[in-house]
């Protein structure tokens, strides 16, 4: 659901009821669990090894939201990570648009959370905020490399429509 959802093709009212599927919360409630759990997890070893998280800059929350960008894209849409997905999605996970699978259990909540960018992405802010806090140097080195890879991509996306523009304007004048 979360990912048609995300991708504007929200079913109509009801349609889970109507093909007899109910949507998996036992699985989401585990996966939330998950979550909050690896959650306290890392603050108490940050709290046990003296970690401050408050020692992070506005600088920091910026590259973290960059990189968060970056990694989730990758996740939810990129080729290279097509492995992820494969198993959660229905038919080929190489194009980046594929569906969950309609399983109602894990597979499918796994599914719905790896195939939509905004889903994993809390996921992967919340893995390389704890490395940063954890594991700092290492966690830095991660964060900036990805969010410096978000850098890149808008660079590149900028510059072939003003290259694509560019070219436009001169085919008219021409």
């Amino acid at each position: 659901m979360v990912a048609r959802e995300h991708r504007g093709q929200t079913p109509p009212a009801g349609a889970d009821e109507r093909r007899g599927q109910t949507p998996p919360y036992r699985a989401y409630a585990a996966i939330m669990g998950t979550f909050v759990g690896g959650l306290a997890l890392v603050g108490a070893l940050a709290h046990a090894l003296d970690r401050d998280a408050q020692e992070q800059s506005w600088l920091d929350l910026a590259t973290l939201a960059a990189a968060s960008f970056k990694a989730s894209r990758t996740i939810a849409s990129d080729e290279v990570t097509s492995f992820l997905r494969e198993p959660f999605v229905a038919g080929d996970a190489h194009g980046g648009d594929e569906s969950p699978i309609e399983t109602g259990d894990m597979r499918q909540a796994v599914g719905e959370l790896v195939t939509c960018s905004r889903c994993i992405g809390t996921w992967v802010a919340a893995g390389l905020a704890s490395t940063q806090v954890l594991a700092p140097r290492f966690g830095r080195l991660l964060t900036w490399t990805l969010g410096t890879a978000a850098l890149n991509d808008f660079l590149q996306a900028g510059f072939a429509a003003l290259t694509a523009k560019a070219n436009e304007v001169g085919e008219r004048t021409a």
